[in-house]
């Protein structure tokens, strides 16, 4: 079922699919010249999607990520950058697709295939503000528990790219292929929404700084901008209405949701009664644990089911521990599927195939997770939830879901079987 969620959200097969799309192709063939930028974590597979089989000729092909995929066309520029805090490469990266977009005319289109990671991957600070000054800014709100929201309101107002202001820029047509990995799908949030309108104000992004430190906390460059801004001083990021937007049009071609549909075909053809969860999953890794073992006591009893669930849940971290939000909610389901009073298998991922720091996508546990533990001398899990230490208690078990990179990022997935009583 996770193979078969994967493979539902494997970029190249997203791409291909909406560059099948009627109104998709008569705006490429329509254009006078046609840019593909490919910017995220799952780039390497969009770019290639499209340049390969493009059905109009590309003027320029401009891919930012890791490591060049095979296959592109030899002209087309790459840029290896890296997340989630940009550098040197990442503003080259930005300037590069920046200059692109200034160059067109009003009858070329600019392609944007974007996934998750791009705000960090692609990056070019505002006037006043440097890369230094960008880089402390997000690190400070990443240490002081900013939730991506405010992460990136403050992004889009110390950038001249993010915020629309990329598609503010072209003067012909721009289309946005993105591929998820925001809870809601919310086109503005996707690497901070470079070709869409942005709803955030200077004032907000103010005070977000207030809520995590205070402005002395943060880089004299950012609160001045900031300050600025929110005195009118500099222009606002593009809001809905602007005309310089009038013609980007954004496209959701793959989410969290497309993973579940996938895994939900696999599992209904394997004879199981399927329930999704419809609410995203969020917040603290090992409450949404026990909400999950809850909805999955609603339907024991009625025979053989599988539960779904996506979204993206949180860890607090302390201490020195090993681990990932999702072989942590992994490990807090352990404890709770004797209380199911059935056969039970569940499963955590993040379908990049990376959950925290580790070389693991998440972990599975069923109901000889605990005996199993404590006969190898593991210990009890709520040590490892204590020590937020769940990759040393499951590499023990051999519980790791190991898949190595994906190349492509909705967020997070949960399965979980119960058999018949």
């Amino acid at each position: 079922m996770i193979r078969a969620a994967l493979a539902a959200v494997a970029p190249a097969g997203l791409v291909r699919d909406a560059l099948a799309d009627p109104a998709i192709g008569a705006a490429l063939r329509g254009a006078a010249a046609v840019d593909v930028v490919a910017a995220g974590k799952a780039a390497a597979a969009m770019l290639a999607a499209c340049a390969a089989p493009a059905p109009v000729s590309l003027r320029h092909v401009v891919g930012i990520a890791g490591a060049r995929p095979p296959g592109l066309p030899p002209r087309a520029r790459w840029h290896t950058t890296v997340h989630p805090l940009p550098d040197e490469r990442s503003v080259a990266a930005g300037r590069d697709v920046l200059a692109t977009a200034h160059a067109a005319g009003d009858r070329d289109l600019l392609v944007l295939l974007l996934s998750g990671g791009a705000s960090a991957l692609m990056a070019v600070p505002a006037d006043g503000v440097t890369l230094a000054d960008k880089q402390q800014a997000s690190r400070q709100l990443l240490a002081l528990g900013a939730e991506i929201h405010e992460l990136n309101t403050v992004r889009k107002h110390l950038s001249a790219i993010k915020g629309g202001q990329l598609a503010a820029g072209h003067a012909g047509s721009v289309l946005t292929l993105a591929l998820s990995d925001v809870v809601g799908d919310d086109l503005s949030s996707i690497g901070s929404g470079p070709t869409v309108p942005d709803a955030t104000t200077f004032d907000e992004a103010l005070a977000v700084l207030g809520r995590h430190g205070g402005p002395d906390a943060y880089p004299a460059g950012v609160v001045e901008r900031l300050k600025r801004g929110a005195a009118g001083a500099v222009a606002e990021t593009p809001k809905a209405g602007d005309p310089r937007l009038a013609r980007s049009v954004a496209h959701v071609i793959g989410s969290g949701g497309t993973a579940v549909a996938g895994a939900r075909a696999a599992a209904s053809s394997l004879g199981y009664a399927v329930h999704v969860i419809e609410r995203p999953v969020t917040g603290e890794a090992r409450l949404a644990a026990h909400e999950l073992i809850s909805q999955a006591k609603a339907h024991v009893g009625t025979g053989p089911f599988c539960l779904l669930a996506a979204g993206e849940t949180t860890v607090r971290t302390s201490g020195s521990g090993t681990g990932g939000r999702n072989q942590e909610c992994a490990l807090a389901m352990a404890r709770e599927l004797g209380s199911l009073g059935a056969v039970v298998v569940a499963a955590s991922i993040g379908t990049d195939g990376i959950d925290g720091p580790t070389d693991a996508a998440g972990a599975m546990v069923d109901s000889t997770t605990l005996a199993r533990a404590e006969a190898a001398d593991i210990g009890p899990p709520e040590r490892y939830l204590e020590e937020h230490n769940s990759y040393v208690f499951f590499d023990g078990l051999g519980d790791l879901i190991r898949t190595g990179p994906t190349g492509t990022n909705v967020g997070d997935l949960q399965v979980i079987l119960v058999g018949s009583w």
